[in-house]
């Protein structure tokens, strides 16, 4: 029982405060969706006056664009998250906003961004993205899809409702009730591998929706379960859930 003990610390010691999967190294791997988000958004990126992203956490993905159009803003409301972002982005010329993370109340001017991006956004404030961008404009976004983790969190919580807020067909109907054109979503659910119970308890601590409430203690039954698991197979694996989104502003050009 030792061993199991040692892991869960572990997993509870672990660093949680900001968007920081490098703990992971060697515990865990969630597989990428093949069409390599990052990518996308530096081809895209490369046609653009004016850039936002939304919900951009520590600013690893805006920071780390090899060229910024004329002007780039992101926006982040998590405290320690914003306090990471805020240097790194100063020094690329990026404009942070503190702005809430449920998606409303963007904090820009009507029509004055011609591509909005958003990795992994929390909730997506469709009439907000509609409002800032220009006619022509282009929302490029990864989102996590329904279901995603459904095996981890079955396991602590029980079976999970239906049907998925995030189902990308009433993710769809939202976009077009704010007047946008939805041109792709694309579903892909790529596999997470856990090595050990350690990274479980750290990864539930780091995306708490996954079980709401979750405590080792509470979990205790579920953890060693789990934990007999890994030690029997070398591993535990689910997937994950990942949605291509892009949509567009009616009328102008292409983005």
């Amino acid at each position: 029982m030792g061993r199991f003990e040692d892991l869960v610390a572990e997993g509870e010691a672990a660093p949680v405060g900001t968007w920081d999967f490098s703990w992971f190294a060697g515990r865990a791997v969630e597989e990428r969706p093949t069409w390599h988000y990052f990518d996308r958004v530096v081809e895209r990126v490369e046609g653009a006056d004016a850039l936002l992203e939304v919900q951009a956490g520590t600013g690893s993905m805006v920071g780390n664009l090899p060229r910024l159009p004329r002007l780039a803003v992101a926006t982040e409301g998590h405290g320690p998250s914003v306090a990471v972002a805020a240097p790194r982005l100063r020094t690329r010329g990026v404009h942070l906003l503190v702005a809430s993370q449920d998606g409303t109340g963007l904090p820009l001017a009507d029509g004055c961004v011609d591509l909005v991006v958003s990795r992994h956004p929390i909730t997506v404030g469709w009439d907000e993205i509609a409002r800032v961008l220009r006619p022509g404009g282009t929302y490029l976004a990864q989102h996590v899809g329904p279901d995603s983790m459904r095996g981890l969190g079955e396991l602590f919580t029980g079976p999970w409702p239906e049907p998925s807020a995030r189902h990308p067909e009433v993710e769809r109907a939202g976009a077009e009730a704010a007047g946008l054109e939805v041109r792709r979503m694309r579903v892909e659910r790529p596999r997470t591998v856990f090595h050990d119970v350690g990274a479980v308890v750290a990864f539930l601590r780091l995306v708490p929706w996954i079980v709401p409430g979750f405590d080792v203690d509470r979990h205790r039954e579920q953890l060693l379960a789990l934990h007999h698991d890994i030690e029997r197979d070398g591993s535990w694996e689910t997937t994950s859930c990942r949605v291509l989104v892009e949509a567009r502003h009616p009328g102008g050009g292409e983005t």
